[in-house]
């Protein structure tokens, strides 16, 4: 009976039904009614899928693995209630429950919204819109994310991150590197500003390291400190001449970097 209760064990510990788990394994509520009851056992393939699914070995699973009786076989005094079975991060037990919600409706065989978070240890979220300890999908927010659109602690974004590290084709972050970067520190390719910015075309920042710099400190190829007598003008006149499909609007940017003297 081991199976049985451990995988109603497994199943309440991710706040599952019966149907939910049934649709992830492709049988109906039902049939997982029946292993849990101890009426019938699931096929090998099934097995395979549980396994997978809740992250632990066949052996785990089943209740074959040694668990200290030296039997090799769970005696029935100790329970899976006693043990705190994992369920499905990183040695998770079940006093501490990892909360997952996947939905139903899927998107080129991504869940729509897939929700893991685990107080202690790595849950990983993949959906459209993935949210976890990690996250991987078209809008991912976690502490570590990675997607179209990502925030998190650690961010990387294929169009915006937001994070205290982050990479993205537009970057804000503590730490931010990408096409156009603004944080404490800022690294892109064509437009920064922070604190320091380093950037191969505008840096703006109180350290500026670019193709056209602006700062208190400035090294450039056109670079302008503001305390040696450098006017808004004259950068945007620069900027204009070296970027002429610059954005109008970096023009009130370069201004009120100048009016913060």
């Amino acid at each position: 009976m081991y199976f049985a209760e451990n995988l109603t064990a497994l199943r309440r510990g991710r706040s599952w039904s019966q149907e939910e788990l049934g649709h992830r394994l492709g049988v109906t509520r039902q049939t997982v009614s029946k292993w849990e009851l101890g009426q019938t056992t699931p096929e090998l393939e099934k097995l395979v899928e549980l396994a997978r699914l809740f992250e632990l070995s066949l052996d785990e699973l089943v209740g074959t693995a040694e668990s200290g009786n030296g039997t090799g076989q769970r005696g029935r005094e100790d329970p899976p209630a006693a043990e705190g079975p994992r369920t499905g991060c990183c040695a998770c037990p079940r006093y501490m429950p990892t909360y997952e919600y996947v939905s139903r409706r899927k998107i080129f065989g991504l869940p729509l919204v897939h929700i893991r978070i685990c107080r202690r240890g790595f849950a990983r979220a993949t959906g459209v819109i993935a949210i976890g300890n990690a996250a991987v999908g078209v809008v991912a927010v976690g502490g570590c994310s990675l997607g179209l659109f990502s925030f998190g602690g650690v961010s990387v974004g294929l169009l915006l991150a937001l994070g205290g590290l982050s990479l993205g084709l537009v970057s804000l972050g503590g730490i931010a590197v990408g096409g156009l970067a603004l944080g404490g520190m800022a690294v892109s390719q064509w437009f920064s500003l922070g604190g320091a910015a380093v950037s191969g075309g505008l840096a703006i920042g109180g350290g500026a390291v670019g193709h056209v710099a602006v700062g208190d400190a400035a090294v450039g190829t056109y670079a302008f400190a503001k305390d040696a007598g450098a006017t808004a003008q004259e950068v945007w006149a620069a900027v204009k001449r070296e970027f002429p499909h610059a954005w109008g609007g970096l023009q009130d940017l370069i201004s009120a970097a100048f009016q913060r003297q």
